[in-house]
């Protein structure tokens, strides 16, 4: 199975209902501490008796005087082999909630198993003091009609939780759902209220795309502190390691009709690190009115994510849509002290995908924001090619001009927020859906339509301006459809001897104000 897949079905919703008890091959208890260090097992990080965030800090920077060595556990027991069925069949017990008694927030351990054989050390951190949270497998459910011959209860290795998931009344009184998850890597995933799973946050991107092949950075360990009564947020600390570079993060989440988290990060590289991903998101984008190439497939579209918006440092707005290619495609946006960038699902209407299962029109989108200014460097999307929509094959990133120096600390702070769109903030017209297709006039000419919002064009109509990099435009046009509350700029594009262009477009006054966010887009063979 797919790591998408299992992904999903770790972070499915799981409020109320249980599984009906199943016969253990042992029932003892176990209460006795998980085995700690032994082959290829990282020890847990020691715990300072005042917990914040320069603690972690000290740890990832004498950390990062020492070899990396990759945390790996054996899978054994009820947790070795499992298929993707009997990993889903595993569920954190409601009542062993390390919050039990919070009417704001509660957590769910995340089981090893499948792909998720590192195992995390995970704290929750009261008065101050981190407690450790042993890996107790009685902690967990089995559904039975998945384990039949029963489940070891007793046998742990030297296993660990795999994660960990965040719990509040987002959606209905009373009902503790998920809004939060971190599991595998240095992934995570949150929602807003009334949106489901989709993209993916990350820790660090590190060599993302490169031919040298992608290092996966893990986050080790987690301190959580337990909210205080009335507290409108959670804090969590963790701790970054990998071959390259260790780090120290703060995650500040406060969840509601946008999921607000507040990311502090303080990195410590063991080598200079050269396109390194700060802020990166992953996404997964297979097909669309505007990029459909060769699918055979009922739905109009199928995409967590179908655009790149960016508010540049001069306050240009941008928009690139993102398309299927054969080939890998990587595109730098170059700027200085981006003032934003994200990976954006603007189609929100179940019309659009007209799937009932997936329900893409549910997932969220994710936008960055930096609290401070990072300099000269580039926003960097990756587009993967795929053939189905099981896999993440969408990266975006921020990537320093200047490499991250060994023996230094570098820090940076930025605002992660999980919503259906992002807050609007510029009055220019935006993109509202592009499509493109074979030209009625010619085999080798591409029609493309890019429907612009038409509220702000209530007295006269702009002029268009579309360029290309390679090949030649033709016969641009613009057309109100009042009906439709759009502007439908129209052109055709000839891509001659071209393999790759690089299109653009943009609305303006008659005297050359811009009034409209840049429409960008990447056309391959």
């Amino acid at each position: 199975m797919k790591r998408r897949q299992f992904l999903n079905a770790a972070t499915a919703l799981a409020a109320g209902g249980s599984f009906a008890a199943v016969p253990a091959q042992a029932q003892t208890a176990t209460d006795q501490a998980a085995p700690e260090g032994g082959a290829g097992v990282a020890p847990p990080a020691p715990e300072p008796a005042v917990f914040g965030f320069e603690e972690v800090a000290a740890l990832a920077a004498e950390r990062a005087t020492r070899v990396y060595e990759q945390p790996v556990a054996e899978l054994v027991g009820s947790f070795a082999n499992l298929t993707y069925d009997q990993y889903r069949a595993i569920r954190f017990r409601r009542d062993r909630d390390p919050f039990a008694g919070n009417p704001r927030f509660g957590m769910d351990l995340l089981p090893p198993g499948s792909i998720f054989y590192e195992p995390v050390n995970i704290s929750v951190v009261r008065d101050g003091v981190p407690q450790r949270l042993e890996f107790d497998p009685s902690m967990l459910e089995f559904d039975p009609s998945q384990f039949p011959d029963g489940v070891d209860l007793q046998n742990k290795g030297t296993m660990g939780w795999s994660g960990f998931r965040m719990r509040t009344i987002l959606n209905r009184p009373g009902v503790m759902d998920e809004f939060l998850v971190f599991q595998g890597a240095t992934y995570f995933r949150a929602v807003a209220r009334g949106t489901i799973y989709g993209l993916s946050a990350r820790g660090l991107a590190i060599k993302t795309g490169s031919p040298d092949g992608e290092e996966f950075p893990l986050f080790t360990d987690f301190w959580i502190k337990e909210p205080s009564e009335g507290s409108e947020e959670v804090r969590i600390h963790a701790l970054l390691d990998s071959k390259s570079v260790t780090g120290a993060y703060q995650f500040d989440v406060n969840p509601g009709a946008v999921s607000m988290v507040r990311v502090r990060v303080a990195l410590f590289p063991r080598v200079d690190l050269q396109n390194t991903g700060l802020a990166p998101l992953t996404s997964m984008f297979w097909f669309s009115p505007a990029s459909r190439r060769q699918v055979d497939d009922y739905r109009p579209a199928v995409h967590d994510s179908d655009g790149v918006q960016m508010h540049t440092g001069a306050g240009q707005a941008l928009w690139r849509t993102l398309g299927a290619h054969k080939t890998l495609q990587i595109s730098s946006f170059v700027d200085k002290d981006p003032r934003g960038f994200g990976l954006i699902q603007r189609r929100r209407d179940f019309t659009d995908y007209q799937d009932p299962e997936a329900l893409y029109h549910l997932r969220p989108s994710a936008w960055i924001q930096p609290e401070e200014n990072w300099g000269e460097g580039e926003v960097r999307l990756v587009e993967i090619p795929v053939e189905n929509e099981f896999n993440d094959n969408i990266v975006t990133c921020w990537i320093p001009k200047e490499p991250l120096t060994k023996g230094k600390r570098h820090e940076f702070r930025y605002r992660l927020m999980f919503s259906p769109l992002p807050a609007n903030d510029l009055p220019l017209a935006r993109v509202v859906q592009v499509r493109s297709g074979r030209s009625i006039n010619s085999q080798t000419t591409r029609s493309v339509i890019v429907d612009f919002d038409l509220s702000l064009f209530t007295d006269a109509l702009p002029e268009s301006r579309v360029t290309t990099s390679a090949g030649t435009i033709a016969h641009a046009y613009l057309k109100p459809l009042p009906d439709q509350g759009v502007l439908r700029l129209a052109f055709e594009f000839e891509p001659g001897s071209a393999t790759l262009a690089d299109l653009q477009a943009v609305l303006t006054s008659p005297d050359g104000v811009v009034q409209s966010e840049t429409w960008l887009a990447r056309w391959t063979v």
